[in-house]
């Protein structure tokens, strides 16, 4: 298994690193979501956006530790997008949702249809889940906007958008739309798919503490100082070798979390807040 998911991140590294994902990403930054579009139909031509699918909704029903290679891969790049949300938890919440839409919603506000649209990376979604609410993330490249809370989950509307720190990722908040569906189930559908995000996000970030860390090695050995390139200093060798035992020991603590999803311990929010 270990060697089929770095066949995967191998795969998953080449395509992202022919892609232009840098200039996709400042593009998506200024307003212009083409270029980095382009990058998620690539991904959903390599399987990753159809990860958290069912199968009978026509993706993979992958592992989480599938998704786990993934995310980290799309954190080590920096892809542009909600991608903890559409990739993991959305997918996640949809697929344990009882079945059909709640009254008053559209025909098409099908559980079932959106999973198939993720699966084939025809649709991006992002949702207003708690903690967090009434925020979403990246709402303008999403096809669907999701609002849920407590026992419900409803179609949403996006208001005003704010940049954040991260100039190529937005909050917007959120209107309650139409009833998608409701019950006691919905509230443990819930936990499960921020489970799932919060999974996923880590991923992300320990992907981007790699590139990070590749980055400041390659400029400690461009940059000199007192004739020498600064990484040939003691003090500057110690804090990259820090920085990489630190990601070092948080990889395991993300495939323990995985796992624990995967066999639906009730370990699993501890195990996800230990990654």
């Amino acid at each position: 298994m270990k060697s089929e998911h770095a066949q995967f991140a191998a795969s998953l590294h080449d395509m992202l690193g022919a892609a232009g994902v840098p200039a996709a990403a400042r593009r998506w930054a200024a307003g212009d979501r083409a270029p980095g579009l382009a990058v998620w139909r690539s991904l959903a031509r390599l399987g990753v956006t159809a990860l958290a699918v069912p199968e009978r909704d026509g993706g993979l029903g992958a592992r989480f530790a599938d998704v786990v290679v993934a995310c980290e891969e799309l954190g080590h790049h920096a892809v542009p997008g909600p991608v903890a949300e559409s990739v993991a938890a959305v997918p996640v919440l949809l697929a344990m949702l009882p079945g059909g839409p709640g009254r008053g919603a559209p025909a098409e506000a099908s559980p079932a249809r959106w999973l198939s649209g993720l699966a084939a990376g025809d649709l991006i979604a992002t949702a207003a889940m708690p903690p967090w609410l009434p925020y979403a993330v990246d709402t303008g490249a999403a096809g669907l906007v999701l609002l849920a809370e407590g026992d419900v989950v409803r179609l949403a509307a996006p208001g005003a958008r704010y940049r954040s720190v991260d100039p190529g990722r937005s909050l917007s908040p959120v209107t309650a739309g139409q009833v998608v569906a409701r019950g006691p189930a919905v509230a443990g559908a819930l936990t499960r798919a921020l489970d799932a995000g919060a999974l996923a996000c880590a991923a992300q970030l320990l992907g981007a503490g790699r590139a990070l860390l590749e980055a400041s090695v390659q400029y400690a050995g461009q940059r000199v100082q007192f004739g020498r390139p600064v990484g040939a200093f003691q003090a500057v060798k110690h804090r990259l070798a820090d920085v990489a035992i630190g990601l070092e020991f948080a990889a395991p603590l993300l495939d323990a979390a995985a796992a624990a999803l995967d066999a639906g311990s009730c370990d699993v929010a501890r195990d996800v807040s230990a990654a």
